[in-house]
C-alpha cells in the first residue's frame, strides 16, 4: 500500500510553490500591506479606498489603540489575562457572529469556539462606533479587501469574519460578494473550534496570513499563556508608528524600555520550544487533549522570505511550518534579524519577492533543473521560497510534513468520494423498504404494518435494510465526528438531500419499532428520549439548508407527498392516542382540559398537513394510527362534558 502511495505522489504537482508566487507576483499584497501603513495613523483606527484599479474596496485596521489599552499593564507582567481565549457566548459575540454561534455542534463534546481577549474586545469596542457601521453600509454588496498588521490584522481577521456572518443571511439567495482578509505578521485569533467552524462554512479561502520568517508576533501565541511576554506584542504594534508612539507619551517609553531589557534570544527559545511542541503533536491530527496554547491557524498561511512565498492551507501543516521556517531562521550562524526589523519588513518583503522571481526565471532558462519528480522538486522550491535551506536541520523534517499535510488535505476529499460510492450502493436497500411502504399504503401504512410485524417476511427484510441503513449513516457522522471528512459535507446538497430521504422514509420505521418494544413505557417519549442523534443532526442539516416549512415558499401540492414531510408525526401520533386514551378516563375537569387543549392543538397541526397535502397517502389509510385516532376523537368529542369544555374555548 505504502509502494502505492509513493508512486502516487511521485506524480503529483505540488502547488504550494505556485501559489506563493502567484500571490507574490500580483499587486495584492503590496496594496494591501500600503493600506496598512495608512491605517497607523488614523484616528478612527481604520482607513478604506479603492485598489487602484476601480475593483475591491480594501479596508485597513490598526491596532493602535488596542495596544494603548494594555501598554501598562503589559509591562508588568504575561500574557495570559490579555490573550485568553473568550467563548462566544455572550450576546455582543452571538449577535455579531450568530451564523458561527447557531452552527456549533451541541451534541459533542467538543470545545466551544472561543476567540482572542484583546483582539475581541478592541472590535466590539470598534462596532459600536458610528463610523464603522457608516463603513459597513458603504461597503456592503461590494468586493472588500479586510487587511492589517500585527494587532491590527487580528482585528481584520473579526471584521472579515463579522462581515461573512452578516452577508451569509443577506445574500441566503445568492453569491455574496467575494471577501478576503489579508493580515501581517497577525498574532493567532481563535482555538481549534474556531478553525473548524470557517472550515464547515467554507470560509476558510477568504483569510490570507502573511507571516515573515523571522516573526515572533505569529508564533508566539503557540506559548502557554501565562508564559507569553505581552509587552513584547504590545511593543511591536506601538514600534511601528513613532509619531503616534511619541504623542503617546510615557505608556510608549515605558514599554520600550521592557523591551530594550527583554532578553531576545530567550523569547526564540521560547518560541522555538513550544512550536516544535505543537508541531509535534499535530504531526498525525491527534485528537488527544493537547497541552499548551488553545490557539491555532485557520486560512492560508503564506509563509515568506526575500526568496519568496510558500502558501499553506492545512491548519495542522501552518502549524508545523510557522514552527519549522523560524528554528531555520534561529539556528546558530544564521544571524537572524531583531524582533522589531522582523516585525516590520512586511514593507521591504512584499517589493522584494516579485523581484526576486523574475530574477530567478531568468537564471532558470540557463540552469539546468535537478533530476527529481515534479512532486519532490517542487518540495524543494516552496522550502526555498520560505526560507528554509537544503542545509537547515529543519529541511528533512519540514520535507516530511508538508508531504504528510498533502495527504492530509487530500483525506477527507478522497474519503468523501470514496463514501459517495458506497452512498450509490446502499441504494437496493433503500429501494427494498420504499417496495414494502408501497405494499401497505393502502390498508394499514407501512408505519403499522412494521408496528404489528404484519408479513414477517417482509418484516424482517425490512428491518434488516433499516438497520443497515442506519450503520451507514452512523459510520459517515463518526468519520465526520473525527475529520475523516470534508467540514462543510453538511451544506453539500447531494449529503443533505440524501439525508433528509433517509430520515423521512427510515425514522417512521425506527418510531414504530420504539412503540413495538414499548419502550415509551420505560424510556419515555420517542422525540425526547428516543431519537437517535443522526436525525437530530439532519433536522438541523435541513434547517440550515433553508428548507423548512416545505410548503410555505413552494407552490401548493396537489397530489400527496410520498412521504409524510414531518419525520417524527408517527411519534406525535402515538402521543395524542395515548393522551386520547387518558382523557376518556379522566375524572377532573382541569386535567381535562389541559389534555383536551394538547389534543385540539394536534388535531390543527394534522389537519393543516393533511389539508396540505403534506403527508403520504399512507396516513389515511383506513387502518392506520392516524385514521384510529380520528375516530377515537370524533367519539370522545361527542361526550356531553367534553363539549362543555370545549364550547369555553
Amino acid at each position: 500500500m505504502e509502494d502505492a502511495w509513493g508512486e502516487d505522489e511521485n506524480s503529483m504537482f505540488e502547488t504550494s510553490h505556485v501559489l506563493g508566487a502567484l500571490l507574490a507576483s500580483s499587486p495584492l499584497l503590496a496594496c494591501a500591506w500600503d493600506r496598512c501603513v495608512a491605517a497607523a495613523d488614523s484616528s478612527a483606527g481604520f482607513v478604506h479606498g479603492d485598489g487602484g484599479d476601480g475593483g475591491a474596496v480594501y479596508v485597513a485596521f490598526s491596532g493602535v489603540q488596542a495596544a494603548l489599552s494594555v501598554a501598562v499593564a503589559a509591562v508588568a507582567g504575561g500574557g495570559a489575562e490579555f490573550f485568553k481565549p473568550v467563548r462566544l457566548g455572550g450576546d455582543d459575540a452571538r449577535r455579531l457572529f450568530a451564523p458561527l454561534v447557531s452552527a456549533e455542534p451541541e451534541d459533542t463534546a467538543g470545545e466551544p469556539i472561543a476567540l482572542q481577549a484583546l483582539a475581541l474586545k478592541a472590535f466590539v469596542r470598534l462596532c459600536d462606533s458610528t463610523e464603522f457601521q457608516m463603513l459597513l453600509n458603504q461597503i456592503r454588496g461590494k468586493a472588500v479587501v479586510f487587511t492589517g498588521h500585527s494587532l491590527g490584522g487580528a482585528i481584520a481577521a473579526l471584521v472579515a469574519l463579522h462581515y461573512l456572518c452578516i452577508s451569509s443571511s443577506s445574500w441566503a439567495y445568492g453569491p455574496a460578494p467575494p471577501v478576503l482578509c489579508v493580515t501581517f505578521g497577525s498574532p493567532l485569533l481563535g482555538n481549534e473550534a474556531l478553525s473548524n467552524a470557517i472550515l464547515r462554512e467554507r470560509w476558510a479561502g477568504s483569510f490570507c496570513h502573511v507571516v515573515s520568517q523571522d516573526d515572533v508576533v505569529p508564533r508566539l501565541l503557540l506559548c502557554p499563556l501565562d508564559a507569553v511576554p505581552a509587552h513584547v506584542v504590545v511593543g511591536m504594534q506601538l514600534h511601528q508608528i513613532p509619531v503616534r508612539a511619541r504623542r503617546a507619551g510615557g505608556k510608549v517609553a515605558a514599554v520600550a524600555a521592557r523591551m530594550a531589557d527583554t532578553d531576545q534570544e530567550a523569547v526564540r527559545q521560547l518560541i522555538q520550544e513550544h512550536a516544535s511542541a505543537a508541531a509535534i503533536e499535530q504531526k498525525l491530527a491527534a485528537t488527544e487533549t493537547r497541552g499548551g496554547s488553545p490557539y491555532r491557524p485557520f486560512g492560508t498561511y503564506v509563509l515568506c522570505s526575500p526568496d519568496g512565498a510558500a502558501c499553506v492551507d492545512i491548519p495542522t501543516a501552518a502549524v508545523q511550518m510557522l514552527y519549522a521556517t523560524f528554528a531555520a531562521r534561529c539556528a546558530p550562524g544564521t544571524g537572524a534579524a531583531s524582533q522589531e526589523a522582523a516585525h516590520s519588513c512586511y514593507g521591504d518583503l512584499v517589493l522584494s519577492m516579485p523581484q526576486h522571481l523574475l530574477l530567478k526565471r531568468r537564471l532558470g532558462a540557463t540552469v539546468a533543473a535537478p533530476a527529481a519528480s515534479n512532486y519532490d522538486a517542487g518540495i524543494s522550491v516552496a522550502l526555498e521560497a520560505c526560507g528554509i535551506t537544503g542545509q537547515a536541520t529543519e529541511a528533512a523534517l519540514a520535507r516530511q510534513w508538508l508531504k504528510t499535510s498533502k495527504r492530509v488535505g487530500r483525506s477527507p476529499g478522497m474519503n468523501c468520494a470514496s463514501l459517495a460510492r458506497r452512498l450509490g450502493r446502499i441504494t437496493p436497500w433503500r429501494a427494498q423498504i420504499e417496495w414494502y411502504k408501497a405494499s401497505f399504503d393502502g390498508d394499514t401504512g407501512y408505519y403499522d404494518a412494521f408496528k404489528q410485524q404484519r408479513s414477517p417476511k417482509k418484516f424482517h427484510k425490512a428491518n434488516m435494510d433499516r438497520i443497515k441503513l442506519g450503520q451507514f449513516w452512523d459510520g459517515v457522522l463518526a468519520m465526520l465526528d473525527t475529520s475523516q471528512l470534508p467540514h462543510d459535507l453538511h451544506r453539500r446538497a447531494k449529503w443533505v438531500n440524501a439525508a433528509h430521504f433517509y430520515q423521512l422514509l427510515v425514522e417512521p420505521l425506527d418510531i414504530a419499532n420504539y412503540h413495538r418494544n414499548n419502550h415509551h413505557r420505560t424510556r419515555g417519549s420517542y422525540i425526547s428520549h428516543g431519537r437517535d442523534r443522526r436525525y437530530e443532526l439532519f433536522d438541523k442539516w435541513w434547517k440550515q439548508k433553508g428548507c423548512t416549512g416545505a410548503s410555505a415558499a413552494a407552490a401548493r401540492r396537489s397530489k400527496f407527498a410520498g412521504l409524510t414531510q414531518d419525520p417524527c408525526f408517527w411519534a406525535r401520533v402515538e402521543e395524542a392516542r395515548e393522551q386520547t386514551e387518558s382523557a376518556k378516563g379522566e375524572l377532573d375537569a382541569a386535567a381535562l382540559a389541559v389534555k383536551l387543549d394538547s389534543l385540539r392543538e394536534f388535531e390543527r397541526y394534522s389537519s393543516e398537513l393533511v389539508e396540505s397535502k403534506e403527508v403520504s397517502i399512507d396516513v389515511l389509510a383506513p387502518q392506520s394510527s392516524y385514521s384510529l385516532w380520528v375516530e377515537e376523537w370524533k367519539e370522545i368529542k361527542l361526550r356531553d362534558d367534553v363539549r362543555t369544555i370545549l364550547f369555553q374555548f
